[in-house]
């Protein structure tokens, strides 16, 4: 098995917890970072741009994705330019359809050829995959997040799935497949295997990556250890 420091795949850690973000920046393995109005909502956060112009001041030189949240294509163009222009290390998520099914292809194009570095989020079909990267092929530096993690909560194998999408991005210039809402530590060598250029990851999962390697008769006893001293604990008796 490899080391974390020996994979292709970079690990961008995903959330929107400050402390939790700088922390994840002082380790040398986290190349970036992803965030969504989801997990900005959780933390509590009330003002978007302040948020994301302190984490930008801590973190200048690592991407760093944050979305739109608009559901109107002519304001998330607006929001997209406000911010991209927050910094260079900026990519813009752009969901790709709207909450009426429309497809956001359109604006991505328009976006990426503008300058703007996309990252077109939500993405599930291959089809999705495939007309994404014909939207952002010659602009801007983008990224395309596959949830592959959501498409193995339906029951199907994200692996050839994803390996899939990866051919399907290919050797194309500037464009990088993300593997998004992984599920375990196991999808991040998946993620490797099959040549997906990025996995993000939120801290749950992050903080087992000291477990990789492991050996597993040590970490049986840690287990039975476990079981034994919480039974002791909870004073059960029969």
């Amino acid at each position: 098995m490899k080391s974390v420091d020996e994979l292709n795949v970079k690990i961008f850690a995903d959330g929107a917890d400050r402390a939790g973000m700088l922390e994840m920046c002082a380790k040398p393995y986290i190349k970036g970072f992803t965030t969504n109005p989801t997990l900005m909502h959780k933390a509590g956060l009330t003002d978007y741009k302040a948020f994301a112009r302190t984490i930008l001041d801590a973190i200048p030189d690592r991407p760093i994705s944050f979305e739109v949240f608009s559901d109107e294509f002519t304001e998330m163009a607006r929001q997209a330019h406000e911010i991209a222009s927050w910094g260079r290390n900026v990519y813009v998520k752009v969901p790709v359809m709207n909450t009426r099914s429309e497809p956001s292809y359109a604006l991505v194009k328009t976006l990426s050829h503008s300058g703007v570095k996309v990252n077109v989020t939500a993405v599930m079909t291959l089809e999705q995959v495939a007309q994404s990267v014909d939207c952002v092929v010659g602009g801007a530096p983008s990224c395309i997040s596959v949830f592959a993690g959501r498409i193995a909560d339906t029951g199907i194998d994200p692996v050839p799935h994803m390996a899939k999408a990866v051919a399907l991005v290919g050797e194309t210039p500037g464009v990088e497949l993300i593997w998004a809402s992984p599920r375990e530590v196991l999808n991040i060598f998946q993620a490797d295997v099959i040549g997906c250029h990025i996995i993000t990851a939120t801290h749950d999962i992050l903080e087992k990556l000291p477990l990789v390697g492991k050996d597993l008769g040590d970490y049986s006893l840690e287990t039975v250890r476990m079981f034994y001293e919480d039974g002791r604990r909870a004073g059960f008796t029969l």
